[in-house]
């Protein structure tokens, strides 16, 4: 069966909701968390503070759409990989794909997520974003390995590489925010995330052989 398509509200909803996660990741990105209110991130996005209260609780809450959104992205280009190629080719090139900026509104948008993630650093409410972004993220992602492995993958090797692929993500951008901000070079979230996950996935078989051990 076809999925149902989401009702015009709820697409107004949605987009609502990335406006003011865009509004809220500028001012965090400019003057970090503390120095910001939801007022202020309202007016930022155009609308009253009572619509910015419907949508989320906390000011912190509201760039989660924008990191959810991001993460739904890159497990999207992944899906649809060419079944011919392997899963952990598909995950490193889509990881360097999605890192690398193409043009300008790449660039500000990684500039948004870097910043962002520096005015993090001094912020367990957004931290706490932050993880349960990439926690939620981690599980979808081991539904798409799973199947790009096919039936006879190992199931704890699908867990790690889940796990590694969301955290060399993570990981790389949480350095590149920590250093200079470099877009291109080793220093790049590009370069770092795709160093993470070759790493990190050394020694992985997805599909092991006959009379091999794997964990359950």
């Amino acid at each position: 069966m076809r999925p149902i398509p989401p009702s015009l509200t709820e697409r107004r909803k949605t987009v609502t909701q990335l406006e003011i996660a865009r509004a809220a990741a500028r001012l965090f990105s400019e003057r970090g968390a503390a120095a910001v209110t939801a007022e202020e991130i309202a007016r930022e996005a155009g609308i009253a503070v009572r619509t910015f209260y419907r949508y989320f609780r906390t000011k912190e809450e509201a760039v989660s759409p924008l990191l959810t959104v991001g993460a739904g992205h890159w497990r999207a280009i992944i899906a649809a990989s060419d079944p011919r190629e392997s899963p952990l080719d598909a995950i490193e090139r889509t990881v360097v794909e999605v890192l690398t900026p193409h043009n300008e509104a790449d660039v500000e948008g990684l500039q948004w997520t870097l910043g962002l993630l520096r005015a993090m650093a001094d912020d367990p409410a957004l931290q706490l974003v932050w993880h349960r972004v990439n926690g939620n993220s981690e599980s979808l992602l081991r539904e798409v390995v799973a199947r790009l492995a096919g039936p006879t993958a190992d199931a704890f090797a699908v867990r790690l590489v889940a796990a590694a692929a969301t955290d060399a993500m993570r990981v790389a951008l949480e350095t590149c925010a920590a250093a200079d901000g470099q877009l291109t070079g080793a220093g790049a979230p590009a370069a770092l995330a795709a160093r993470a996950l070759r790493e990190l996935t050394q020694g992985i078989s997805l599909n092991p052989q006959d009379g091999d051990v794997s964990e359950g």
